[in-house]
């Protein structure tokens, strides 16, 4: 696999914040330069942009469908510039809201994760078709590739050549952990427990401050030993108000509280804002 070498970071800049209040702030002993998180709210699926020292902009997953829009613009305003789009798997609720974006936005390149089939073929291959049209690098990463940014890097945990061959789709996500002088965060996408035993298993450093929390609270993730090594002071799900699969389930939440995190819902919540300031994170909500 490729391993994609560090942005060119320009100048710092300021970027206002369009969310609505601070929901809390929690002590957690870094300081420095630190990256914003939106976890937008794109209604059953996974949505995550952050935004880097410099302006460089990253978005992981981008939802099912068209809402993608309404929440990114939000954020961006007038901006239509995107460095990175990154696809954790070829799921619908995850892929899809690039075949939106593409029509409105230009991007630099896309990762992905090297599996070329998907249950929505249609949609996938509507994807595949844009980027060639627009000359879009997609470029495959795995376990043990990373992006190097300013002070800070995109570390990929998994999946490993074993994993992305896997039958079962979720095991193939692209999971992410962010490393920045402010502090750490884990996307985990739909991963299940088993990979969450494999990284225990394999020695990863899992302790972050911030947790997306897999699949969208399935019981099947988001198991007590993973949640005890990951130790989050937040942790946000990415979930649909009227979602006919029971998600976040009690069995997720009751594990989360066990580690004292922070729940964040964007049921709830709406798009979640996540930034450091002066050693705490600061957690903004749009509703």
């Amino acid at each position: 696999m490729k391993k994609l070498d560090g942005f060119s970071a320009i100048i710092l800049i300021s970027l206002i914040v369009c969310t609505v209040w601070v929901w809390f702030e929690i002590f957690i002993g870094r300081s420095g330069d630190a990256p914003q998180f939106y976890f937008l709210d794109v209604g059953q699926g996974d949505a995550e942009l952050a935004i880097f020292p410099g302006g460089v902009k990253v978005l992981t997953d981008a939802g099912p469908d068209k809402k993608i829009l309404s929440s990114i613009s939000n954020v961006l305003g007038g901006d239509r510039y995107i460095d990175i789009g990154i696809i954790s798997h070829p799921q619908l609720d995850h892929f899809n809201g690039f075949n939106y974006l593409l029509d409105n936005y230009r991007f630099g390149a896309f990762i992905f994760n090297g599996r070329m089939d998907s249950p929505a073929a249609g949609e996938w291959h509507a994807f595949l078709d844009k980027i060639k049209s627009q000359n879009i690098p997609l470029i495959a990463l795995g376990a043990g590739d990373k992006i190097e940014y300013i002070n800070g890097e995109i570390g990929f945990l998994s999946p490993n050549k074993d994993f992305v061959q896997s039958a079962e789709l979720n095991d193939t996500a692209m999971i992410e952990f962010i490393r920045t002088n402010e502090f750490r965060a884990l996307f985990t996408s739909d991963a299940g427990s088993n990979i969450e035993d494999y990284l225990i298993k394999n020695g990863a450093n899992l302790a972050a401050d911030i947790l997306k929390i897999g699949h969208h609270g399935s019981k099947y993730s988001s198991s007590e030993g993973f949640l005890q090594a990951v130790n989050p002071k937040v942790a946000v799900i990415e979930v649909g108000a009227t979602n006919t699969y029971g998600h976040p389930t009690a069995d997720v939440l009751s594990r989360i509280a066990s580690v004292a995190a922070k729940i964040f819902r964007t049921d709830q919540n709406g798009t979640i804002e996540i930034v450091g300031d002066n050693q705490k994170l600061k957690v903004y909500t749009e509703k």
